[in-house]
């Protein structure tokens, strides 16, 4: 029975070889997935795929995002200038964990020069599956949107 939870996808050229593992899991899992790009591996602008991601969970359409790049940085700043977005670049699965458990972030940014692909998928399956806690998380999360 499919997970009924919505993933966007982006990537850039650095994250194209690890699109199909990552696409598979989902897939694997039940979850339903728009795949915003890339599809090759020449070289492409990395907002062009991350804006899209973002703007899904803005509108309720996705619950979560999973972009990729190189190192992870420009695709997590890019996502991060939207309003609602909390984006955490994550190198292992503790890390994924505490971004969603403290830090309620939506979208996890993998840096594929830096992480094998099972460690990518194992931080993946710690994402999605693990709860915020709230309580005094909570405020500091409201805290972080610019509400000038």
């Amino acid at each position: 029975m499919p997970n009924k939870i919505h993933i966007a996808f982006g990537c850039d050229h650095a994250g194209y070889a690890y699109k199909e593992a990552v696409l598979n899991y989902l897939a694997a899992k039940g979850y339903e997935v728009t795949d915003n790009g890339t599809n090759t591996v020449d070289s492409v602008d990395y907002p062009d795929f991350v804006h899209p991601v973002a703007v899904s969970i803005q509108n309720g359409e996705s619950k979560f995002g999973v972009i990729m790049c190189g190192s992870g940085n420009g695709v997590a700043i890019t996502a991060n200038k939207h309003r609602g977005i909390r984006a955490a670049l994550c190198w292992n699965r503790e890390i994924a964990e505490l971004a969603r458990q403290h830090n309620d972030a939506n979208i996890i940014s993998i840096p594929v020069r830096y992480v094998s692909i099972e460690t990518a998928i194992e931080m993946l399956d710690a994402f999605l599956n693990t709860p915020f806690e709230g309580g005094r998380h909570q405020k500091r999360v409201e805290k972080i949107d610019i509400t000038l």
